[in-house]
């Protein structure tokens, strides 16, 4: 404005004649003219943003994730807090309470004394009344009444099958636990099935409780299975994306173990299984973080897929169709030697060397290195550089001379060059990663761990892998104070660790975590 005060007292005392207005009124204009003209450009470029995402949001599929919950309960909150709408008043729930003792047991089916081990009953007296769930026989839950007894030592009677002051068997545990962390069931999914078949109603919480003892109980047989592994003569090994870091299976004859929610590196390895110590034969894929045991054998599926999708992609290329074919022809011959009867050690050792000059032939034949390769063509030069670097580091037909380990139920299960096992043994984790089922907290991680490393553990001692067989080993481990993992570790002449594996790997909530190294 002092401006435009300043000009009209110029023009008034005439120190600025007409032709010079007549300029700075035209300079006005054409700046006018091209400030219109942006404001039309911008106007422009918003209009057809507006329509691109109006087209993109159409494109998009009708389950695709949004940031936002958009619930009714959602919107509500969300207008609340933007005024439009009063908070509601909470109702307040009625509190269950504790159901009193003597109501339990008027609910029982019938009354069992328990004394304690090597007790006379007239020794006895009565103590207190415990109530507990039980799967009979036939297949349904039962309440059962304990008087639990004392004798003159005060030594207590102890209910057989029953962790602590659980009002649940063990066979429930055990149940929900299979279903849960094997099966892949969410928790409310398991209360149905035992609701629908056993006629016990159990809520969340008290499943949640559960599956937390059984993880307290199982936590010294988790060390255990972590030294078995260590000292094993095959393990196969490999890893995937979790909700927390990632989960890692280590499979072998002596214990099946999985870790959920520790990092993916060599630090997290050396606790779990130290290649500088570690004598036997790791099956895995190409990571990088495998690449310092003595003995290694490379998945041989790994590299037949690759070689599967090179003829896929081009399905006309002689040279990719060529290569795939020598390479599965190969392997099948491999696998002929490992099966072979007729062929000892030695006799193995030399066909392994005629198999590896096939894959030397066949590699310098197909060699190819292109550093402008791109797509299809830089995936085959990378592959064939893959498959000759394995065979010169003797990572191709290891499983070719390696002894099939017996397992301790005393089956032998041969080795295939694969790691498909281990693979197969990841995909609930992997579904569950995907569809949102995964542990958010370490807690959570740690408990599934522990649990589903003892069950899938059980698979290699028993001879049939059942509810009952399950239920059998537990009632010896009672017995004898033992478990089937310990009985081994002690024939073995091993001993635990100082300190948890899991708790190196997978602290506690609280407790200073394992370093990641840089880089």
């Amino acid at each position: 404005m002092d401006a435009i005060e300043t000009l009209r007292q110029d023009v008034q005392e005439g120190r600025i004649d007409a032709e010079r207005l007549i300029d700075l009124i035209a300079a006005q204009q054409r700046q006018l003219q091209a400030t219109h003209q942006q404001l039309q450009a911008i106007r422009q470029e918003l209009e057809t943003s507006k329509q691109l995402v109006e087209e993109l949001q159409k494109q998009l599929p009708p389950t695709a994730n949004l940031p936002e919950p958009y619930s009714m309960r959602s919107e509500e909150k969300r207008q609340e807090e933007r005024g439009q709408q009063k908070p509601k008043a909470k109702k307040k729930k009625a509190r269950r309470g504790r159901v009193k003792t003597q109501d339990k047991i008027a609910k029982a089916e019938r009354i069992e004394p328990v004394y304690p081990e090597g007790a006379q009953p007239k020794d006895c007296y009565l103590s207190h009344v415990r109530t507990v769930w039980r799967l009979e026989k036939e297949g349904r839950a039962v309440l059962i009444a304990y008087e639990i007894h004392r004798d003159a030592k005060g030594r207590y009677g102890k209910i057989p099958g029953v962790l602590g002051r659980s009002e649940f068997g063990m066979e429930f545990l055990v149940e929900i636990s299979y279903l849960v962390y094997i099966m892949g069931l969410s928790i409310d999914k398991s209360r149905q099935l035992l609701a629908f078949f056993q006629n016990l109603c159990l809520r969340k919480a008290q499943a949640d409780a559960l599956l937390n003892q059984l993880s307290r109980h199982w936590e010294r047989e988790f060390d255990t299975l972590c030294t078995l592994l260590a000292n094993s003569l095959v393990v196969h090994a490999d890893e995937t994306g979790w909700s927390l870091n990632s989960v890692w299976a280590f499979l072998s004859e002596k214990a099946r173990v999985l870790f959920f929610g520790v990092h993916k590196d060599a630090a997290t390895l050396k606790e779990i299984l130290d290649p500088a110590s570690f004598s036997g034969l790791v099956f895995s894929d190409d990571a990088a973080v495998y690449e310092n045991f003595t003995q290694s054998q490379k998945c041989w599926a790994h590299l037949l897929r690759k070689a599967i999708k090179l003829t896929l992609q081009d399905p006309n290329n002689a040279a990719y169709r060529a290569f795939l074919d020598q390479l599965l022809a190969i392997y099948k011959e491999a696998r002929r030697v490992q099966c072979d009867g007729r062929l000892g050690d030695a006799g193995r050792a030399r066909k392994v060397v005629d198999l590896e000059s096939k894959v030397f032939d066949l590699c310098a034949l197909m060699w190819c290195e292109d550093p402008t390769a791109a797509g299809p063509a830089k995936d085959y030069c990378l592959l064939i550089q893959e498959v000759s670097r394995m065979m010169m580091a003797g990572e191709l037909f290891q499983f070719v001379t390696v002894q099939a380990p017996v397992q301790p139920n005393g089956q032998t299960k041969p080795v295939d060059g694969t790691n498909n096992e281990s693979e197969r043994t990841l995909r609930n984790a992997a579904q569950a990663r995907d569809t949102g089922r995964a542990n958010k907290k370490t807690k959570g991680a740690r408990r599934q761990s522990i649990i589903t490393s003892v069950l899938e553990s059980l698979r290699l001692y028993l001879q049939n892998f059942t509810l009952s067989s399950v239920l059998d080993e537990m009632k010896r481990w009672w017995a004898t104070g033992k478990s089937c993992f310990t009985k081994l570790l002690k024939k073995m002449k091993l001993a635990l660790p100082k300190g948890s594996i899991l708790d190196k790997v997978l602290p506690k909530p609280g407790e200073q975590p394992l370093p990641v190294p840089s880089g």
